[in-house]
């Protein structure tokens, strides 16, 4: 069977542009994905800060105090374990032979 070049470059050019915009929301809805996980690590960063800093004050209970520290503690850890797995893959792909 032959191929016609100018048919099939067109079907490339058709299929691409029904591609791009799946490839589009896959996109922004990854980014937000990380931005709501970006967002929500943060804030909780901010409530420990917040109520370790009422805590010295004197305003706040050593139980509320505990349990913001923790929930920090556990957000740190998450975060550093989910970077380490990232730099872990960067460097498995950087080891592909080519």
């Amino acid at each position: 069977m032959e191929t016609n070049p100018f048919i099939a470059s067109q079907l490339y050019t058709n299929a691409q542009a029904i591609a791009r915009p799946a490839e589009a929301a896959a996109g922004s809805e990854t980014g937000q994905a990380f931005a709501a996980i970006a967002d929500d690590f943060m804030a909780t960063l901010r409530a420990g800060e917040t109520t370790a800093m009422e805590g010295m004050a004197g305003r706040a209970d050593p139980q509320t105090v505990v349990e913001a520290l923790a929930a920090s503690e556990l957000a740190i850890e998450t975060a550093v374990a989910v970077r380490d797995r990232v730099v872990e893959a960067y460097q498995e792909i950087l080891r592909m032979p080519v």
